[in-house]
This record gives structure tokens, C-alpha cells and sequence, in this order.
């Protein structure tokens, strides 16, 4: 059976899927098996350890796993990858798209965003402060996955006739386990068509035409023709405003992603750098003027981590689901914003101009460091030391009922934080969010769009790059005037689902992984002379 035979029939079962089982189903991805009862209640119902999804299981454990085969390469070659990333071994005249920069750049526009700024606000609306700790957790196991992934992919890349490189988890698992699993290759390139769709696509202009929403109201209200809400069906409201938003949106995205890997490259090398210095600034100022908050955030962090003020006192099983669900939000956001063990950064470390794999695997360890440790700990430290975490369900719900303040998630909650912690120096500390959540959001979906596109050609072939291009625009228009709970649910499954295929390659191939790192270990690197 080809690849694209395979691939239409993968499809027509998820839309079969999605038709019968509804959001429903998809929610239910990262809750199973804890979502059956006969599970959820295993051992006792008191101390539920079957509730714990399957999915925190896999990332967490195979993290675990290459870490401890791998000698810990987070801690050992962190160095060596920021070498290599300063382009001190750089050899144009090497096989691939983009230089070590440009493809950390391309993967990084991926990942550091809307995660960066509503994951994590959305990490801390229902599982608490103590949900930062388990997103540091995953970022570390996950460093070595983000390695694993990119150095097989690199290794197992393709280069086209015409020079162009193609890889990706899809060609590691063909390639490196072998035709008799090309059945799962095919299911990660099924998933990460959809997941480019979701989580690169919908879930960043959703948030992008939200905040743009949101900062129309407070200017023109919200009975002005541009923002006014009209209920088209029933549980869903449409303004001019997020129209508007969505053409905007699409017209920009559409206009890069034509133009292919290295245009894409150097718009994303130039704007990564740039908003991830904006946000990181502001953030710091608002440390800086919460001096005297940050080790009381820090010991809130860990205090709750451990243990989360339960719903039920004293009843044990309350507090393990409590627990559980400040570890699972803290996974869940960990995972969406560094994308490590999902598979699709691969992708884009696949173009990268070199003919050593593990090369590029350490220069991808410096993604989930970036991310998480450094862009999304300012943002957790910046809505738990302003206070504005007080304005979530978490709160509300576990510590005060009686709390009156307007309840905030997604970028909202971050914009209020910034908002109140630059106040000292002037009032607009929720613009800059507003500005950073459109450059993250752009520079996301421009680099998803080059995931996506990956993956179809794979199935396809190179005549569905354009098809999927178009498509792939109308998602973006789709995502801006779309529902949060939908576009969240829908993101979260897909990421979930492309996940484990990627997660059973690093698994099975960790030994020939292990032999590469010895090997590229054992040589001298010089750097590159003309």
C-alpha cells in the first residue's frame, strides 16, 4: 500500500472519529485511561494511581529513559551546542537548507510562543503556581528527547534533486526501523498534518485575534459595530472585529509560506531573536520592580508542586487528583511550549547544513532551555510575584472562594500581570504582551505551516504542498474566529497522538543513538576556516 493510500485512509478515520466523538473525545486524549473507571480507581479509590494519563507516562518515563542511556547529554554537550550555534563550525559548502542559527531559529519561532505567554497562563488558571515545577521538569527530561529527536532526524534526512533537504521523525521511523514500520511513519505524518492545522495554527491566531479583541473593547466598548458579538449558532459569537482579524492574519502568513524553507528561515531568524528580546526585557523589569516577591513566587512554586491546597481536606484521594492535576496542567503546557518528544522541531533541525547528526542534536538542546527554563519561567515569576495568579479558577476554586476579582486565563491573565507589574513605569505593560503574542503567534504559524508541509509531501508527495498551503491559510482565518475550549481540546489531542510514534523511534533506536554520541565524541572539532 502507498503512502498516500495509507495516508487518505488515516484521515477519513480521525474525521470519522471526530464526527462520532465530538471535542468530547478529544479531551479525553490526555485523561485516559484515567477516564474509565475501573482504571481511575486503581489500586483504591483513595489513592487513584490508574488515573494518571498515559501520556504524562510516556513523555515523562521516555525522558527518563535517554537521559539516564544517553549519560545525561543536557548537562555534558550543553556547551557544545551553544558553540555550534554561534557558527563557529559552520561549513557552507555542507548538505542543507539553513545554517545551525537559522534552523534553532526556525524551530524556536515554532515554539517559543503563544505557549509562552497563554500556556503558561493557562498552566496557572487550573493547576496553580505549583504547575511551573513540573514544566521545568519536563523541559529538562525533555532537552534530551529535543536531542534524540533531531539528531535521528538529521541522520535519516533525504535531499531532494533539487538540493532541499526532507526529514523528520516520518523518515526516521521508515528509514531507521524499517519498512514494517512505515505504518507508524505514516500515522505521525496523518498527526502532524492535523496537529499544524491545531496547535501551529488555529491555537496562535486564536489568541492573537483574542487579544487584539480584547484591546478594541477597551477602546471602542463592546457595542461598537467593530465589537459588537453576533451569535451565529448557539455557543458561538462572532464580531466584525475577529473577522477582520483572521483576513489580516491570513493575508500575512499566506505571504511567507509561499515563498517556501528559506524565505521562511529568514523571516523567522529575524523575528525570533527580536520578540523574544522584547518580552524577555519587559518580564525582567517587572522582576526587577517584584525584587522582593521573587524567592516568596519560587517557594510558592514548590510548595505547591508537591502540595496543592486540596479541594476535599484530608480526604486522600482528593488530594492525589488534586496533585494530579497540577502535574498534568504543568506537563501538558511544558509539552505544548518546547514541543520536546513531540517530533515536529525535527523537522525543522532536519534542514540544518552539516553532515554530523548529533551536531544538531546539541544545538536542539538549547530549544527547551530557551523556552521554558528562561521565557517561560519570566512569565509564570511575572503573574505569581504581581499577584495576578489570585485571578484564576485554581485560586477560586482551592484556596478562596469568596474572592471577587474577575477571573483571567490564556494571554488575558499575562496581559493583566504585565499590566500591574510595569505600572511603576507606565501603563501599557499589557501592550507589550499584545505585541509579543502577535510576533510569537506569526513566527509560530509561518514555521508550523514548513512542519505541515513536511509531512504532506511525505504522504503526497510535492503535489500537495500547494493544496496544503491554501488550506493551511484558511486555518489560520478559521483559528482567529474560532472558540477557545475547541481550539485548545482539538490542539491538545493532536499534539498528543503525533507524540508517541516519535516517542517508540527514540525508544527503539536509543542504542544506535548512543553509538552516534560516542562516535561524534571521540573526534576533535575544529572550527571552520576558509
Amino acid at each position: 500500500m502507498s503512502r498516500a493510500v495509507a495516508g487518505l485512509i488515516f484521515f477519513s478515520i480521525i474525521i470519522v472519529i471526530l464526527i462520532v466523538g465530538g471535542i468530547a473525545f478529544y479531551e479525553s486524549v490526555w485523561a485516559f485511561p484515567g477516564n474509565f473507571k475501573f482504571f481511575a480507581n486503581l489500586p483504591t479509590a483513595d489513592l487513584p494511581i490508574g488515573s494518571i494519563p498515559l501520556m504524562v507516562i510516556a513523555l515523562v518515563g521516555t525522558g527518563i529513559f535517554a537521559t539516564l542511556k544517553l549519560g545525561f547529554p543536557q548537562i555534558r554537550y550543553f556547551i557544545h551546542g551553544i558553540k555550534v550555534t554561534s557558527g563557529v563550525y559552520d561549513n557552507p559548502n555542507d548538505e542543507g537548507d539553513l545554517n545551525h542559527f537559522r534552523a534553532l531559529a526556525t524551530a524556536l519561532s515554532a515554539t517559543v510562543g503563544i505557549g509562552n505567554i497563554a500556556g503558561v497562563a493557562t498552566a496557572i488558571y487550573y493547576g496553580g503556581p505549583g504547575a511551573m515545577f513540573w514544566m521545568w521538569v519536563t523541559a529538562f527530561f525533555g532537552t534530551t528527547l529535543k536531542y534524540a529527536e533531531c539528531s535521528l532526524s538529521l541522520k535519516y534526512r533525504e535531499i531532494d534533486k533539487y538540493g532541499f533537504t526532507a526529514g523528520g521523525p516520518m523518515y526516521t521511523i521508515e528509514k531507521g526501523l524499517g519498512t514494517k514500520y512505515r505504518w507508524l511513519a505514516i500515522a505521525f505524518a496523518c498527526f502532524a498534518v492535523i496537529c499544524s492545522f491545531a496547535t501551529g495554527n488555529a491555537i496562535q491566531t486564536f489568541t492573537v485575534s483574542d487579544q487584539i479583541y480584547s484591546e478594541a473593547t477597551q477602546l471602542l466598548g463592546t457595542t461598537s459595530f467593530l465589537t459588537i458579538k453576533h451569535t451565529i449558532f448557539s455557543g458561538f459569537d462572532l464580531s466584525v472585529q475577529q473577522v477582520i482579524n483572521g483576513i489580516v492574519l491570513a493575508v500575512l502568513v499566506g505571504l511567507v509560506i509561499i515563498g517556501g524553507i528559506r524565505r521562511i528561515g529568514h523571516v523567522t531568524g529575524f523575528l525570533s531573536p527580536f520578540m523574544a528580546v522584547i518580552y524577555v526585557v519587559a518580564g525582567m523589569l517587572v522582576l526587577v520592580a517584584n525584587l522582593g516577591e521573587i524567592i516568596p513566587s519560587f517557594s510558592l512554586i514548590f510548595k505547591m508542586a508537591f502540595n496543592p491546597p486540596a479541594q476535599i481536606a484530608g480526604a486522600a484521594g482528593g488530594t492525589f487528583l488534586v496533585l494530579l492535576n497540577t502535574v498534568l496542567w504543568g506537563i501538558k503546557r511544558g509539552l505544548y511550549s518546547n514541543e520536546a518528544g513531540q517530533g515536529s522541531a525535527a523537522i525543522a533541525h532536519s534542514t540544518a547544513k552539516t553532515k554530523w547528526a548529533i551536531r544538531e542534536g546539541s544545538v536542539a538542546m538549547l530549544g527547551p532551555f530557551i523556552d521554558t527554563i528562561i521565557i517561560c519561567s519570566i512569565t509564570g515569576l511575572v503573574i505569581i510575584s504581581t499577584g495576578a495568579w489570585k485571578h484564576t479558577e485554581f485560586f477560586v476554586s482551592r484556596i478562596d472562594p469568596n474572592f471577587n476579582g474577575e477571573l483571567l486565563n490564556s494571554s488575558l491573565l499575562t496581559s493583566f500581570a504585565f499590566k500591574k507589574g510595569m505600572s511603576w513605569l507606565f501603563n501599557y505593560g499589557d501592550k507589550i504582551v499584545t505585541l509579543s503574542v502577535l510576533l510569537f503567534a506569526i513566527s509560530t504559524a509561518i514555521s508550523w505551516s514548513f512542519y505541515g508541509d513536511r509531512a504532506a509531501n511525505y504522504l503526497f508527495g510535492s503535489r500537495a504542498q500547494l493544496p496544503y498551503k491554501w488550506i493551511y491559510v484558511l486555518f489560520v482565518f478559521i483559528g482567529a474566529i474560532a472558540q477557545l475550549e475547541a481550539v485548545w481540546a482539538f490542539g491538545d489531542a493532536a499534539l498528543g497522538f503525533m507524540t508517541f510514534p516519535n516517542l517508540i523511534a527514540i525508544i527503539l533506536l536509543s542504542g544506535a543513538l548512543k553509538k552516534m554520541t560516542k562516535e561524534y565524541f571521540s573526534i576533535k572539532h575544529e572550527e571552520y576556516k576558509k
